[in-house]
């Protein structure tokens, strides 16, 4: 897909950063959280990055506003997405493109009222101070979000919120300040008008972390995810975000950007997997001749190339969708990538730590916690029956019988 001289030069740039800056910051970062008291500190480190990002205009790329973002459209970032993919707990923050921060900042910038945006959208843009979103329940199967059972009961001029959510990504990390919280306002409204949508500073009192979850046994700090208790928490009631009853409204708009960017970043950790792959079978002998001479390993190389850029090309025919017709219209084509790209990461990833032998398995190499990574976004943002039964019920669509008139 051709590319405007502007994406060429960002995408120039991003690519000397990682090498120069990203790259060379992994190790020291991860030492520095051993190091720590708490791995829930920020290396210094992380801010270091931040600023030199910023210096060379690699900033809140992701945001299609050209006054507050990068002003690129998604078929423009994606190809830029995809790099900052390849150092996915390092790179994305530096340039303030990780998630769920642009999932907040978009929701901000969409449905924010100027109040609201003074208070939390420019700090986030500054790279400031960061946010969680706590929607996924460990009582209901979150995967039908009109489960949600997370009350939010108006209360004069305020909300008073009692529930418990998990897997509230970034809600441990000591600079995160506000959660967008999801509930039901009214449980008698139609099921899609039950759900709002509300700013919780996360110093409001009743706010609690119950613990932090891992995934596979990381613990993705500094970020990390909790699970959240909010018991009488109560905030304002013009922290509500466009309107009760207005949450799965939100919650779609959120989600379409969100999905497409997972995917974006699931391609650079695929790439760069890859191509740790055919380094290390260049490198390793086995049986008398290099891992490269090997047949097998040979086309199962030729398969990962394959599936790499069928995934770029549907995740790009889907950016452009998006910038074309919008992100309701696409859906289909956002569920698909949302199925193809993380089964795709997996097959990739689990290749190379095959190949890697014992080393694929250690922290010696990025692939045991890219693998965790990938994981989760069969599950994040949708499962991926839930996207299945999205692309077939579109697809039956198209063949099912009009109903005479």
């Amino acid at each position: 897909m051709p590319t405007s001289p502007r994406v060429e030069a960002l995408r120039d740039s991003l690519l000397r950063f990682m090498d120069e800056r990203v790259y060379p910051a992994e190790k020291p970062f991860e030492e520095a959280l051993a190091s720590q008291a708490s791995r829930f500190e920020v290396p210094p480190i992380v801010e270091e990055l931040k600023r030199e990002a910023r210096a060379r205009g690699l900033w809140n790329l992701f945001l299609p506003s050209g006054e507050r973002g990068g002003g690129l459209t998604n078929a423009e970032y994606a190809p830029l997405c995809e790099i900052l993919g390849r150092s996915p707990h390092l790179a994305p923050e530096a340039c303030n493109c990780s998630a769920p921060d642009t999932g907040n900042m978009e929701v901000l910038e969409r449905y924010g009222t100027d109040e609201q945006k003074a208070e939390w959208l420019a700090p986030l843009l500054a790279g400031e101070i960061r946010s969680c979103f706590a929607m996924t329940e460990p009582a209901v199967a979150s995967s039908d979000a009109t489960n949600i059972a997370c009350a939010m009961r108006r209360d004069g001029d305020a909300y008073v919120i009692d529930g418990r959510k998990w897997w509230t990504t970034g809600a441990l990390d000591p600079r995160c300040r506000v959660a967008i919280v999801m509930g039901k306002t009214n449980p008698e409204a139609p099921r899609h008008a039950q759900q709002s949508m509300i700013l919780v500073p996360m110093d409001t009192p009743g706010v609690r972390v119950v613990r932090p979850l891992s995934v596979f046994g990381y613990d993705e700090a500094p970020t990390g995810h909790a699970e959240l208790l909010f018991e009488g928490v109560r905030v304002p009631a013009s922290n509500i975000l466009l309107g009760e009853g207005r949450g799965f409204e939100i919650a779609q708009g959120r989600l379409g950007p969100g999905r497409i960017h997972h995917c974006m970043r699931l391609i650079g950790m695929a790439e760069r997997a890859l191509e740790s792959t055919c380094k290390r079978a260049l490198d390793r002998f086995a049986f008398g001749k290099p891992l490269a001479e090997q047949g097998a390993l040979r086309h199962q190389i030729a398969e990962c190339r394959v599936a790499i850029d069928q995934a770029r090309l549907l995740t790009l025919h889907a950016a452009e969708r998006m910038d074309t017709v919008g992100n309701r219209v696409a859906k289909t084509e956002i569920a698909m990538i949302k199925i193809v790209a993380p089964r795709m990461a997996l097959e990739v990833i689990d290749f190379a730590i095959q190949v890697h032998g014992g080393a694929g398995l250690s922290a010696d190499f990025p692939l045991a916690a890219f693998y965790a990574g990938a994981r989760t976004l069969r599950l994040a943002d949708g499962p991926d029956e839930v996207h299945l039964e999205s692309v077939a019920k579109d697809e039956l669509a198209k063949h099912a019988p009009r109903t005479r008139r």
